[in-house]
């Protein structure tokens, strides 16, 4: 029988809510994963619409619940945010700890195909499977209003996740995100390792090729906001040119943001938080 059972690390009163970090053992990945939960002050008492958060390359299931101010607004509109760690810890594999943007940190929210990562990469599986049955049958997510988003290599899965999984997820959004990783040094190298190199394995999980092959999959909108003055946009690793072509060619209604001035970091994301915050809510129905 799977353990399902969740252990509490901490938790914390946040905006008349609970800022929750739990600990479980993954069959998915075959290692203990950690994750992070609000729960607004409406979930006390009912259901209620649940937001994934994917975090960017090098970070936690922390990260997103220090940094970016988003409990104040959950707690506005009555939305658990759910954010989990961004690779497994501790799988032994062979150079794992060399790179930040490949192993630990950086497990791009795939499957991994490939030896030695498929044993416990499979952060694609463990979030829309495993995780997700856990927030919305342990916690009181609610399994009819989830939605999905996130910045830079997270910001590429929940574009990527919300397509592949339609039925799970209502409403997606992002932040910087990796666009188009077929075609940037960080998908090359991450898609390589542990997807092989046959590019042809790679288009399921770029959203940009993905957006190609559909046709309006999200009818009620995607927001994307891009700081102008990202170091990563220069250097040609986001680039959201090309998911903004795709979305015109599948009629998919895009708002793709350009902010002059704004970097890569989490002040950036912090600004603009309250927008998706708001847009996520009006498309998943607020508990507020």
């Amino acid at each position: 029988m799977t353990d399902t059972s969740l252990e509490l690390i901490s938790e914390h009163r946040c905006f008349d809510g609970i800022q929750r970090f739990y600990r479980h053992h993954s069959s998915t990945i075959g290692l203990p994963m950690g994750f992070s939960v609000f729960l607004p002050p409406q979930a006390q008492e009912n259901k209620v619409p649940v937001l994934f958060y994917l975090a960017g390359l090098t970070c936690t299931e922390e990260t997103f619940m220090i940094k970016a101010g988003a409990q104040r607004f959950a707690a506005q509109h009555g939305m658990m945010l759910v954010a989990p760690d961004t690779s497994p810890r501790g799988a032994g594999v062979e150079g794992e700890d060399e790179n930040w943007d490949l192993g630990t940190g950086a497990g791009f929210y795939v499957d991994a195909t490939q030896e030695p990562w498929s044993r416990h990469y499979r952060m694609e599986t463990y979030i829309t499977s495993e995780l997700y049955s856990l927030v919305t049958e342990q916690l009181p997510g609610d399994v009819a209003r989830a939605g999905i988003f996130g910045h830079s290599m997270g910001g590429h899965g929940a574009l990527v996740l919300a397509q592949r999984h339609r039925e799970k997820f209502q409403s997606v959004s992002a932040f910087a995100p990796i666009s188009a990783p077929s075609r940037c040094p960080w998908g090359e190298k991450a898609f390589t390792a542990y997807l092989g190199a046959d590019r042809q394995a790679w288009a399921s999980h770029d959203a940009s090729l993905l957006m190609e092959q559909s046709q309006r999959p999200f009818p009620q909108g995607i927001l994307i906001d891009q700081g102008m003055d990202d170091s990563f946009l220069a250097q040609q690793q986001l680039l959201p040119e090309a998911f903004e072509a795709a979305c015109a060619q599948a009629q998919q209604p895009l708002v793709l943001r350009r902010h002059e001035g704004y970097d890569h970091g989490y002040y950036f994301i912090s600004t603009f938080m309250e927008d998706h915050m708001a847009f996520h809510a009006e498309r998943l129905g607020s508990s507020a």
